[in-house]
């Protein structure tokens, strides 16, 4: 059982342990700095960070002592930028300019994965733009996983939220390291077979009421949310719906009926029992609250048959908590969850929901929580 876990946020990453009976945070890393994703590797325990830092990049940081100290890394770029062009160049100029319009920058790493029990040192990052980028070496170095960013497909990806597309789902399946599966907002789901080096999409059945009815089912224009793996069966909160997979996320059927609202950006599911899963719901689009002003998460036991509002220990009167796509977790005794919301309140439950505790009401804003 794991008695730790790390909230990050947009004033630094907070660890929490369990000590003298309760859950408490020691001193935070990065103070200040926004923390937009966290990992800590099953296979080591090596932690890394993730930090969105506008005019200064985005920077990656390991710990290897349980976050006493860290060390920067290189993280997940491109490449170099081409030179700004230069006017007295004439015939050149153009092409300069084009180049510079085609060179990418990493705005955010939105996940990071690690690999399989049988891949030390591999780890996996999903970035805005939508680009999926692979260590060998534990975070050492990263290589731009350019099968993926080469797929013709990647024309119609567009972002949903944020003005980019971005990967925010990376599954590696513990059975075969060599499956991965990725989820895209806006582009799908892609699943490759040979650890990348090929990809097809996958996802059919996906549903999406924001564009023309013609157009709605069309695979590489959904905007998948999260997807929450226990097996074959995939979970997946999409922007206008929840959806179930019991292929592995080859396609979908849609689940209509989930509680207060089918909207929300976080899912997660027990990892020995696939028929249970969690959710956040919402009011989508123009509010992004919860229904009513009533914070609940909704569970299903019988695999979307049927849901339950959770409400014992959440705030009782009007809550306007957002939950982030990546401020869900559960950990691997399926029972246990940590949320965060972006009005820094952080809950956490160990009964699989029937009751939660707040372990803070006075955090920056939550864009992740996860187990150590």
């Amino acid at each position: 059982m794991t008695d730790a876990f790390h909230v990050a946020t947009r004033k630094g990453l907070f660890r929490y342990e369990r000590r003298n009976g309760g859950w408490q945070a020691g001193a935070p890393a990065f103070l200040g700095e926004p923390v937009s994703a966290v990992l800590t590797d099953p296979r080591d325990g090596a932690i890394y960070a993730a930090l969105r830092l506008g005019h200064f990049g985005q920077k990656l940081h390991r710990s290897r002592d349980g976050g006493t100290s860290w060390e920067e890394l290189e993280a997940p770029k491109f490449g170099a930028e081409p030179p700004p062009p230069s006017p007295a160049n004439a015939e050149n100029f153009e092409a300069d300019m084009a180049a510079r319009k085609a060179a990418q920058t990493v705005d955010t790493i939105w996940i990071m994965t690690a690999g399989g029990a049988d891949q030390p040192g591999v780890l996996w990052a999903g970035t805005l733009p939508g680009a999926l980028f692979k260590s060998k070496d534990h975070g050492e170095s990263w290589s731009l996983v350019e099968s993926l960013w080469n797929v013709p497909e990647r024309a119609k990806w567009f972002g949903g939220g944020a003005d980019l597309p971005g990967i925010h789902s990376v599954h590696v399946d513990p059975r075969d390291s060599a499956k991965l599966t990725v989820g895209v907002s806006c582009g799908g789901v892609w699943k490759s077979d040979d650890g990348g080096e090929t990809w097809r999409q996958a996802g059919q059945g996906l549903r999406a009421a924001f564009l023309p009815p013609e157009m709605q089912y069309d695979p590489v224009s959904q905007d998948p949310h999260r997807l929450a793996h226990s097996g074959d069966t995939v979970w997946c909160q999409h922007h206008n719906g929840v959806f179930l997979s019991r292929d592995g996320g080859e396609s979908f059927t849609e689940i209509e009926e989930a509680g207060p609202s089918v909207f929300g950006f976080a899912v997660a599911t027990h990892p020995d029992d696939p028929e249970s899963a969690w959710l956040v719901p919402g009011v989508k689009d123009e509010t992004r609250v919860p229904v009513d002003g009533k914070f609940v998460v909704t569970r299903t036991r019988d695999g979307g048959k049927s849901f339950e509002a959770l409400s014992n220990g959440l705030p009782d009167g009007p809550a306007w908590d957002l939950v982030y796509r990546h401020a869900l977790d559960i950990d691997g005794t399926g029972e246990r969850l940590v949320m965060g919301s972006t009005t820094g309140n952080c809950w956490l439950t160990e009964d699989g929901g029937d009751s939660w505790i707040c372990v803070s009401t006075y955090l920056p804003p939550i864009a992740a929580v996860a187990w150590a």
